[in-house]
């Protein structure tokens, strides 16, 4: 410990400041369990005012006990009134002591304060490197937290487990993860790779840059894993839409013994979100309920998103309903909900109970819900209204670009294509991709063929690489009869060698995923299922269903576009619906494209021939189909 600097007795008595005034009860240094036992018990502001009376007669011990207290409650205005008080005394604070003062200023949201502290240190060991490098990196400053990195190697110290676990958490992005590979071969060199801590934030890395198979490799080779490192891959592939072998992987490591927390299971809900493993959530959901987990908001809040994604609102509704204390991503995740299934009723109700209790504000994304689900529930005068509230500002949130195309949206759905055209080029901000792509499927369904086009050609120089604005476009361009437009666009998109994302279907039945492809060959049961899409063909012909050769891409003839029409993954995940479920049980097909306009027609003659309720969830959003009639109105 280094030696405390102290001033002759004459100086002492001749000054009235009481923070160098010795007490009077006695001439004994302070004893250091005094400043402990109060700290413990919760008195802070007494063992501040002890300090205060001790003067000059503070030690190490009594210091150490007040800043660990002030960090303990967070309780900034005590730890600078200890600070003032080494200041004011001379006291030679030793490194841990400036150290301590970094954490408490940055657990206090003090970064520039933390900065001073470590700027006036004459020395500095590695525990206040890493303390100063956490705090810019948990604020948000990658860059700075990387740049005194780099200054602590350059200074001779050398980075210990922790310094690398917390440096890597800046490593963020495609620029960041560039430095985190360089950050990995130092962790390689100093063998620090092994370490848990190490090991988890390096898989963390990777797997928030996209690079789940580095991540993966990292996770393979720790030698022992806990629950922070099987939560960050399981966490990665879900975030990465990778949502089977998310789910693969977390019952591969519960039959290893791996054990999980609510973080974990969060994980896998995302991941079941995205399959709309109904069966499957539910069991997750057993499993929580019986390992009897807190009942934190934020897994709760990813049940209900887990089950509005399955097309279950009841029990989405029934969780957010019992959630003590709802954060607006409660609320929004109910409300989205409610949105993707076009439900503008329950949206509007909710809305004004979130308003009407004032306990948590409504943020954009609660906005865009409410526009979105009130456009596609038949709402459109609600949604106008709710738009002109935020750009007057009524609730303190300003459209945003995705604000703005839901009312493109809903405008389009009106029939109001070209008020929606002269709306785009009224708005503040530059039109992106999304809502130049809403207004052409306006187009394409109204049949306007002139804002169809110069909207077409917008896009095409937004996002050539597109395939479905150029099918778009030129569908329009054939309803039209401009046949040669047409075929240049089909051209056009040959020669930019522009490739449509496959399509997959998949349905869940007895636990078990099936999944289809466009033309698939794959599953076992495929020529019955073939068999079958041959069979609805020829029976819901007798009542009126005619394929729509308009969403074939191929220029082929009638007869073998028709036969790729019939390969189309939804058709094939339907028929064996059809063919493995009990009669007259509902029939729930997921799709990871938007669904065709020729498979939206099969589905509803299906449904009404066979008086089957077809649940579709596209990209974008539900379609229920009862007796031939889809919740989206034909519009989507």
């Amino acid at each position: 410990m280094l030696p405390k600097i102290r001033r002759p007795k004459h100086v002492i008595s001749s000054i009235s400041n009481p923070l160098t005034r010795q007490r009077t009860t006695s001439s004994f240094p302070p004893n250091p369990q005094d400043f402990q036992i109060l700290c413990s018990n919760g008195h802070l502001n007494q063992a501040l005012s002890e300090m205060a009376m001790q003067g000059l007669e503070m030690n190490f011990q009594g210091y150490d006990a007040l800043l660990n207290e002030c960090v303990k409650q967070r309780a900034v205005r005590g730890g600078q009134r200890v600070h003032a008080h080494m200041i004011k005394t001379n006291y030679e604070q030793p490194v841990y002591l400036r150290t301590r003062l970094i954490v408490l200023y940055n657990k206090c949201e003090r970064l520039g304060d933390a900065l001073q502290v470590f700027d006036e240190m004459p020395e500095r060991n590695v525990v206040t490197w890493t303390a100063m490098i956490s705090a810019y990196s948990q604020r948000g400053y990658a860059p700075e937290a990387l740049n005194l990195f780099v200054q602590m190697l350059r200074s001779g110290t050398e980075p210990n487990e922790f310094t690398f676990a917390t440096v890597l958490t800046s490593c963020t992005g495609n620029f960041g993860s560039d430095h985190g590979r360089q950050i990995h071969s130092l962790i390689v060199k100093r063998r620090f790779e092994p370490h848990i801590y190490v090991g988890s934030s390096l898989l963390d890395m990777y797997a928030k840059a996209g690079r789940i198979h580095e991540a993966r490799v990292v996770f393979e080779g720790l030698p022992e894993r806990d629950v922070v490192s099987c939560t960050a891959i399981i966490s990665g592939y879900a975030q990465l839409g990778l949502d089977e072998e998310a789910l693969e992987l977390f019952y591969e490591l519960q039959r290893e013994g791996m054990t999980s927390n609510y973080v974990t299971y969060a994980s896998v809900l995302t991941a079941l979100s995205g399959l709309a493993a109904f069966e499957h959530g539910r069991q997750v959901h057993g499993h929580v309920l019986r390992t009897e987990l807190p009942s934190y908001v934020v897994l709760q809040n990813s049940l209900i998103d887990m089950y509005s994604k399955c097309g279950q609102l009841t029990y989405s509704r029934r969780i957010f309903d019992n959630i003590s204390e709802k954060t607006v991503i409660s609320w929004n995740a109910m409300l989205v909900g409610y949105s993707k299934h076009g439900m503008a009723q329950e949206i509007v109700s909710l809305f004004n109970s979130m308003r009407e209790e004032s306990i948590v504000r409504p943020d954009k994304i609660t906005f865009l819900a409410v526009l979105s689900g009130c456009s596609h529930g038949g709402m459109e005068d609600r949604a106008l209204k709710v738009f002109d509230e935020m750009v007057s500002g009524k609730d303190g949130v300003k459209p945003e670009i995705e604000h703005y195309g839901c009312v493109v949206d809903l405008l389009g759905r009106m029939g109001q294509v070209e008020k929606a055209y002269e709306f785009i080029k009224q708005m503040p901000c530059e039109p992106n991709a999304a809502l130049l792509g809403s207004l052409l499927g306006a187009c394409r369904v109204h049949l306007n063929v002139d804002v169809g086009v110069a909207v077409g050609n917008r896009l095409l120089e937004i996002e050539p690489e597109n395939a479905g604005n150029y099918v778009i476009l030129s569908n329009l361009l054939a309803s039209a009869g401009r046949w040669e437009d047409a075929r240049t666009m089909r051209e056009l998109m040959k020669e930019k060698a522009v490739i449509k994302e496959p399509g997959k279907s998949w349905i869940e039945l007895d636990q078990t995923l099936h999944t289809f492809h466009a033309g698939d060959s794959s599953h076992p049961r495929k020529e019955e299922v073939y068999a079958k899409v041959r069979e609805l063909l020829v029976k819901i012909k007798d009542y009126g269903y005619a394929p729509d050769l308009s969403c074939v891409l191929y220029d082929v003839d009638e007869e073998q576009k028709e036969k790729i029409l019939l390969g189309h993954s939804e058709k094939l995940a339907l028929a064996f619906g059809l063919i493995a479920s009990p009669k007259g049980k509902p029939i729930r097909v997921m799709k990871n494209l938007r669904i065709c306009v020729d498979c939206h027609s099969f589905a509803k003659f299906v449904s009404r021939v066979y008086r089957r309720e077809v649940s579709l969830r596209d990209k974008s959003r539900f379609h229920h189909i009862v007796d031939g009639v889809c919740s989206c109105g034909d519009y989507w």
